[in-house]
């Protein structure tokens, strides 16, 4: 008996449980829907000609590196967060976190400005681009995903890494990344590790 009642207890909570999950879910789809249709809008804000990829990127880049008074006419924008950045980026790059791009009109005064923009992948980079562009800029170059002899390359510090490009940090000056993780999984393959942020 007791069994049974403790079987019955288990599958009603396993049943208001797994109804929580789905509600749950029900309420967050309009905003998960919303932030679609958001982001969508900002990236038709940019012009077609304007989604380029690594590659396109790497070319600019190298006349920026080769050329300082190119460079200092362009912006290569990198708009990760600040502990994305400090892990590696890449030579050269500027850097304003996505989270601080209402200050850009105050820094980039110039709306005629040859902008290049990325992150991660390429969806804060359309954020940020469409941004721009709806605040006034007029060259906006947003960093984007592209098929290249048959093989994806992402937008961003993924296809760049991809590209096999280079990046630089602070410890260990210019590197090449050769398989890029999103999450690294380390768990149990380490025996000490003092003051380890995660």
């Amino acid at each position: 008996m007791k069994k049974l009642l403790a079987l019955m207890v288990a599958s009603i909570l396993t049943i208001c449980l797994v109804t929580l999950v789905f509600a749950g879910e029900a309420v967050n789809k309009p905003l998960l829907s919303g932030e679609k249709q958001f982001h969508q809008s900002l990236t038709n804000a940019i012009p077609k000609d304007h989604l380029i990829d690594v590659f396109k990127l790497h070319e600019v880049w190298q006349k920026a590196m080769a050329d300082p008074a190119y460079r200092k006419k362009i912006y290569l924008l990198d708009v990760r967060t600040h502990p994305e950045f400090y892990a590696f980026h890449i030579r050269g790059s500027d850097h304003v976190s996505m989270t601080h791009v209402y200050t850009l009109p105050k820094k980039i005064k110039d709306p005629n400005a040859e902008i290049y923009v990325w992150c991660r992948t390429q969806h804060r980079a359309t954020y940020v681009a469409g941004l721009l562009y709806k605040y006034g800029y007029k060259k906006v170059y947003c960093v984007v995903s592209t098929t290249k002899n048959g093989k994806k390359y992402y937008g961003g510090v993924v296809g760049w890494a991809q590209a096999g490009f280079p990046f630089v940090n602070q410890f260990c000056g210019e590197f090449k990344i050769t398989k890029y993780h999103k999450l690294l999984n380390e768990k149990g393959e380490y025996r000490l590790r003092m003051f380890h942020p995660y």
